[in-house]
């Protein structure tokens, strides 16, 4: 059964009351006619329970917009959103096609500052999440009293010479559902063991950022990145109002895992009656990141799960010993839940 407007509904009481199921939920292709986006497919897509989110085939896929019964979750940059082949992959390049967005992948062989490392020059977070997918497809089906939406892509990260990594990814959810699920795999297609990083890059903005908002991380320990987050460490929790001069500081937090494995972190704004909970496996994903932006402009918190701690970069996750490696055909699955919650 689908509970939406009050009420639990079947199957065939839905389609008896609709045109099209897209009257309710649905999936819609669309494509970028404007700016720097010019060229780039986009999915729209909505719930019927007021979630509404798109999803950028072109860059990942990753997700782009998101709402709530019309309120906005994510943060957009001022760049906005930008074709892959504006990417400036040397330095912090990736900033000129940063556009924010819910969720930015990095990796997928290296994330965080910029580095060299083996011979190679790195980039600020990677190239994945400049990479187009193939092989895109989105469907919504019934199963059984269910309604069904799923969005898919596959990318390959791959160099002459260098590494061939492919992440299958996997975006899902239901009729009547307040709840993304994003399920990914990357698979080592070479044939020598290939270094791979990975971080979920999610950015979160006003309304749903504000002085009203809480950040709850149950955390064996939390440790500034820097001498800029040392100042913050007993407030990384709370934020406040836009902040003329502010510096970023970045938290890395460890998550406790439940009896099921499984790590809990939780935004919550309860004066605006709106929260995001994320729900993911900790040991494929056992280190958490936090992004505290209060800038004017720049006001934006960034939740960040990763399977490295390294968040310097690729250099410094081989000189610590937590650099992670996929051995020729070997795959690993990513699996994270985001629902958006409601207070009373």
């Amino acid at each position: 059964m689908v509970s939406l407007y009050g009420r639990d509904w079947s199957q065939q009481t839905l389609v008896e009351r609709v045109g099209h199921m897209d009257q309710l939920a649905g999936v819609r292709s669309l494509e970028a006619a404007d700016g720097l986006a010019r060229g780039s497919r986009v999915l729209e897509a909505w719930t019927g329970s007021g979630l509404r989110f798109t999803v950028l085939p072109d860059r990942a896929p990753d997700l782009s917009t998101c709402s709530y019964k019309g309120v906005p979750l994510a943060w957009n940059s001022p760049v906005g959103q930008a074709h892959p082949a504006y990417h400036e992959p040397e330095g912090l390049g990736f900033l000129r096609t940063f556009g924010g967005g819910l969720l930015v992948t990095c990796g997928l062989d290296h994330f965080g500052s910029p580095c060299e490392d083996d011979g190679d020059q790195f980039g600020l977070h990677g190239r994945v999440g400049h990479l187009p997918a193939r092989a895109v497809g989105y469907r919504t089906w019934w199963e059984g009293d269910a309604y069904a939406i799923e969005i898919t892509g596959e990318v390959r990260q791959a160099r002459v010479f260098g590494e061939n990594l492919v992440l299958l990814r996997r975006i899902s959810t239901r009729l009547g559902s307040n709840v993304l699920h994003i399920e990914d795999t990357v698979t080592n297609e070479g044939f020598r063991n290939q270094p791979h990083m990975i971080l979920y890059h999610f950015n979160l903005g006003f309304p749903l950022v504000s002085e009203d908002t809480r950040l709850h991380i149950e955390a064996e320990n939390t440790i500034p990145r820097d001498a800029d987050a040392e100042p913050g460490i007993e407030d990384w929790m709370r934020f406040q109002s836009p902040t003329p001069g502010y510096s970023e500081q970045v938290f890395c937090h460890t998550p406790v895992a439940d009896s099921d494995g499984k790590a809990h972190v939780e935004l919550a704004n309860p004066v605006l009656g709106v929260g995001l909970r994320w729900t993911y496996d900790r040991a494929a994903l056992p280190h958490l990141f936090e992004w505290k932006m209060m800038g004017r402009g720049t006001y934006v918190v960034g939740i960040e799960p990763g399977n490295s701690g390294a968040i310097q970069g690729r250099a410094t996750a081989r000189r610590t010993n937590d650099l992670p490696h996929l051995a020729p055909g070997e795959s690993r699955t990513y699996a994270l839940d985001l629902e958006v919650i409601e207070y009373a």
